[in-house]
């Protein structure tokens, strides 16, 4: 009955619009969906538009689940972000790495013989090549954008589990990438690590604290002017 109660207060407070029941019980109505959607692709569109991508896609939010994700699809180009995952970024700046992040598989999904019909299997054998690529596509992007590029680690660092190993997986380990990352920015947009508006935030300090080993490893190669590939913990 107490349930019942709720969704005619829904209903009323909604101006009658439609109410959805999420796989965690929560009710979202269709104006609220409407909403998540605009943000979404607003966002993502910022983001061809602004980088001059001239490859379709559509941005898709996605209310049915919980998990904590977000995806391309190689036979539509459509990007997926999940619900789960949307309500775990606090800024347009960390939405903007994630679509960032999945625009950059849907430009590779054109690559190829076939429009690209082939581009999984390339993906399949070098998949940590990929998404390494990815993160580094999404951060040229966000900047382009007018995007905090930083905000790629503090997502990462808030959103990525570390597995012991990377080579069972697809993904390359947590604290690889976000080093990835944060090299990749260091060396070619400095500024915003200079005048680092993330510094006090919780999940870039914790990126810091755990990053120690690594970033003496990418410090030394910056002393010595090394060009090697620095081996990432």
């Amino acid at each position: 009955m107490k349930k019942i109660l709720v969704l005619i207060f829904a209903l009323v407070i909604t101006g009658l619009s439609a109410v959805f029941a999420t796989s965690d019980g929560l009710l979202t109505t269709s104006k609220e969906l409407e909403a998540l959607q605009r943000h979404v692709n607003e966002i993502g569109y910022n983001l061809l538009n602004s980088n001059g991508i001239d490859k379709r896609m559509v941005f898709i939010f996605d209310n049915s689940t919980k998990t904590i994700n977000a995806g391309t699809s190689n036979f539509n180009r459509s990007i997926v972000l999940y619900r789960g995952l949307y309500n775990m970024l606090e800024e347009d700046d960390e939405i903007a790495a994630v679509l960032g992040h999945e625009i950059s598989h849907g430009i590779d999904s054109y690559d190829g013989i076939f429009k690209g019909a082939f581009t999984g299997c390339r993906y399949f054998f070098t998949p940590r090549k990929y998404e390494y690529k990815a993160d580094k596509r999404a951060v040229d992007y966000m900047v382009n954008a007018g995007y905090n590029p930083v905000a790629m680690i503090v997502m990462m660092n808030k959103v990525l589990g570390q597995n012991r190993y990377d080579w069972w997986f697809t993904y390359p380990l947590a604290s690889r990438r976000m080093m990835q990352v944060y090299e990749y920015i260091y060396t070619k947009y400095p500024e915003y690590l200079a005048n680092n508006k993330y510094k006090n935030n919780l999940y870039y300090q914790n990126f810091l604290l755990t990053s120690k080993e690594n970033r003496a490893k990418f410090q030394e190669k910056v002393k010595t002017k090394s060009t090697k590939k620095v081996k990432y913990q």
